[in-house]
């Protein structure tokens, strides 16, 4: 009997990532992007915990001195790797850092206090379990003591600048998203502004839109159709499962 490729995720699910690709993709990409979530391989994929961990700790600190990320890059490319999958995580995690190193020095944020990014919950959109993972958060005061919050989510593909389109979807799901998290008639509120997709590769931070309102009420019918298409779903070619 052959090995099993892929594993099957029985329920509806995706990640804020690839929920931002799925909405500025072709219709064919969609179909792609959807059974990738549903028939996950089983083979070791290449994360970059690491990296996210180093790059969202500059941006929290006030960022200025990238010495810390060259040095976080050197580490990984030191540490002792126990076989080639290892050899190339570490290598993969450095060159992201090493990466937003170069372009560190442009990136800007919104002003407000930077925070640590806490939980992050997955969000529950008509049956569809959306994961997400928030880089930082961000705080502000009105010169009227009003409260406004926001955050951020990492994006990074080597030697590839992420795309507006996508980077836009990205930031109005965060719009959504941490309105879901505030509790009942808190006096804190989202701005715009201070919800933001970071590209990692480019250095720029993308506030999310004036429409982020329509796009999130998208984002939800797009859950819905996916959770209807979900049980139809085929694997990939040649998957065992």
């Amino acid at each position: 009997m052959p090995d099993k490729t892929h594993r099957e995720v029985k329920e509806p699910q995706i990640s804020a990532r690839s929920l931002a690709d799925y909405m500025a993709a072709s219709e064919q990409a969609r179909r792609t992007i959807v059974r990738g979530c549903k028939y996950q391989p089983r083979a070791r994929v290449i994360q970059h915990d690491e990296a996210k961990l180093a790059v969202g700790k500059y941006i929290r600190t006030g960022g200025g001195v990238v010495a810390p990320l060259k040095a976080a890059a050197q580490e990984l490319r030191n540490r002792m790797a126990d076989g080639d999958f290892d050899r190339d995580l570490f290598d993969h995690n450095a060159d992201y850092i090493d990466r937003f190193a170069k372009v560190a020095p442009t990136f800007t944020l919104p002003e407000g206090e930077r925070l640590a990014p806490g939980q992050s919950p997955a969000l529950l959109l008509h049956g569809v379990k959306v994961n997400t993972e928030l880089a930082f958060r961000l705080r502000r005061l009105t010169k009227t003591n009003k409260v406004r919050t926001g955050a951020g989510i990492l994006r990074y593909a080597k030697g590839k600048a992420l795309s507006e389109a996508v980077a836009l979807w990205q930031a109005a799901f965060l719009v959504g998203y941490l309105r879901s998290l505030l509790p009942p008639h808190d006096k804190v509120e989202v701005e715009l502004a201070l919800r933001l997709a970071v590209d990692a590769y480019s250095g720029i931070a993308h506030p999310a839109p004036t429409d982020s309102v329509r796009r999130f009420n998208n984002i939800e019918a797009a859950c819905a159709s996916i959770r209807e298409r979900w049980p139809n779903i085929e694997p990939p070619p040649g998957a065992v499962l």
